[in-house]
């Protein structure tokens, strides 16, 4: 498309829209958004840059080709989906890492740590539960490393 109120306004939008992708992206699983909605974002912006300027200027822009982002997206799901076929035998399931953590806790002694990660990135206790306060202090201190 020749249209050079649509050219102007693609030099100023595709920057913000970018931004505003990479934002809803980094909030993640805590707000409203996440990879797909910040991949929809990225995706508008290249297909605004390709009507404004043509596809050779949006493929320069984007630099990788567009069949290796969808290759490495698919490597991704299938790698996330084998991880739960074969740690859970169900594939696709969801699997949450566990951590082990060397207390020094003798046998019949228990810890419940529930944690939270703070915006700041650091790791707040929400509650322990143990009759050992040493333990307890132990298990603190690992899980924040």
């Amino acid at each position: 498309m020749n249209s050079l109120i649509l050219s102007t306004a693609t030099r100023i939008l595709v920057p913000v829209i970018l931004a505003v992708s990479a934002f809803v992206f980094l909030r993640g699983h805590n707000a409203p958004g996440g990879g797909f909605i910040g991949g929809l974002l990225a995706a508008t912006a290249f297909a605004l840059l390709e009507k404004a300027e043509g596809l050779a200027a949006a493929r320069r822009a984007l630099r990788i080709s567009p069949a290796s982002i969808a290759a490495t997206g698919l490597g991704c799901a299938l790698a996330s989906g084998l991880w739960g076929g074969l740690g859970e035998g169900h594939f696709l399931k969801g699997v949450w890492p566990r951590i082990a953590l060397d207390t020094g806790a003798s046998e019949g002694d228990y810890v419940l740590l529930l944690a939270r990660s703070a915006p700041s990135g650091t790791l707040d206790i929400v509650a322990t539960v143990t009759d050992d306060a040493a333990l307890t202090q132990r298990v603190m201190r690992q899980a924040a490393r």
